[in-house]
């Protein structure tokens, strides 16, 4: 649960928390009893808890297959961070994975804590895997072949252009929103999304990430590859680890600044891909990241703080997402509220403002020319206000009981 001071200071987390507690906790009762499926979703929760929530939302099915392909592509992940692994050992591996997921006996001993355990045990999921439809492994086998090609061609090329940033994120991510695109269709509950608005489904998250975690990708020892384009910032500083020194915070800003315009230019694919899903919970299980990107794009935007600690969105609003979040309706005001928190930010003499400016208001026309807006003010202002609200009725009602109680025990005194 959030922190105690974090609650203190917005007593409306508490119910969300509460809910989002006892949702995980079903969430793990539903793990199932087989040996190789309760390591594989145990694994899930430890990887990615918030993933793990919304995946097991899922129907039994597509749960199954996207808890698999989820495991199967941190594994490459693994895989592919190792720094200790040699080259030459590495890119084999990477370009061979998609017939690995059908050897029961393979296993590679790599990565730390939790990814050690995954590839050690890696059999249990290559089992699971080989118990899911037909066409759920064409679709795994497919996105894991064409992202461990992709990862090997990175493992000896620099990102330096833009170009460069946008081919790796498809590699990495982009190929997730097709690979689940697929996993959606094979389910039969919806039709197979354009490759172009999956893939932006995909960048847009991984981008994000790649802002966010600038600081303990930098700091990481063994060193880990850095993903932020050479095009970006070279226009600010001679090297990228500079950006997280304190005499160049004004140049780091900037940077930022450029990324997040970079990042926000995926929006709008986004919310096409999301408008045309028919499912409740795989829409629940598209839209619940994406928001969760947009609100992290804007705290980090215009915050030296990037560079200084992490930055992200508190529990408890990503506790309220989660418990709010259940049509487009929802989506367009969560979209429009949060471009309106990062409009404020954007700095006159940014070098970039003027094109973040535009971005958030193309982001802003698409959610108020959805419709939606005017039957419903806010998502996160007016929800909070109403929470807070209601939270103050019962802090009274409980010091009223709590005075009653101590007036009725002195008298009876």
């Amino acid at each position: 649960m959030g922190s105690l001071a974090a609650v203190l200071r917005h007593p409306d987390d508490l119910y969300p928390l509460l809910k989002l507690k006892m949702a995980s906790r079903q969430a793990e009762k539903q793990i199932p009893p087989e040996p190789h499926w309760a390591f594989c979703y145990s694994m899930l929760h430890k990887v990615s808890r918030s993933f793990a929530l919304v995946i097991q939302q899922l129907g039994t099915d597509l749960r199954n297959a996207v808890c698999i392909f989820y495991l199967v592509l941190r594994a490459l992940d693994t895989v592919e961070d190792d720094t200790s692994i040699p080259t030459d050992v590495k890119v084999p591996i990477l370009i061979a994975f998609h017939r690995h997921v059908y050897d029961r006996e393979w296993h590679f001993s790599c990565g730390t804590k939790e990814y050690k355990v995954l590839m050690d045990q890696f059999h249990h999921v290559s089992t699971a895997f080989l118990e899911l439809g037909k066409g759920y492994q064409d679709a795994i086998e497919d996105i894991t072949k064409r992202m461990g090609a992709g990862m090997a061609k990175f493992i000896c090329k620099e990102v330096e252009s833009i170009d460069d940033y946008d081919e790796y994120c498809y590699y990495v991510a982009g190929l997730v929103g097709l690979g689940l695109s697929k996993l959606f269709y094979a389910s039969g509950t919806e039709d197979l999304a354009p490759d172009s608005l999956s893939n932006s489904m995909g960048l847009f998250l991984q981008k994000t990430n790649i802002i966010r975690d600038y600081l303990e990708d930098i700091n990481e020892i063994p060193k880990c590859r850095m993903f932020w384009p050479r095009e970006i910032w070279s226009k600010y500083v001679n090297k990228l680890e500079d950006l997280k020194y304190e005499e160049n915070s004004d140049k780091a800003v900037q940077c930022l600044n450029d990324m997040v315009t970079n990042a926000l230019m995926h929006v709008e694919d986004c919310l096409k891909y999301m408008s045309a899903l028919r499912d409740h919970a795989i829409f629940r299980f598209c839209a619940i990241p994406q928001i969760m990107a947009i609100g992290t794009l804007a705290l980090c935007y215009n915050n030296i703080e990037v560079f200084r600690g992490v930055v992200k969105m508190r529990r408890g609003l990503t506790a309220k997402v989660i418990d709010r979040t259940n049509n487009m309706t929802d989506v367009y005001l969560a979209f429009y509220d949060f471009s309106n928190i990062l409009k404020p930010k954007i700095n006159k003499n940014d070098p970039n403002a003027t094109k973040t400016l535009s971005r958030v208001e193309a982001i802003q026309k698409a959610c108020m020319d959805s419709g939606v807006l005017n039957k419903r003010k806010s998502y996160i202002i007016q929800s909070e206000l109403r929470y807070s609200s209601t939270m103050i009725v019962i802090f009274f009602i409980i010091l009223a009981i709590i005075f009653s109680y101590l007036s009725s025990t002195r008298a009876s005194k």
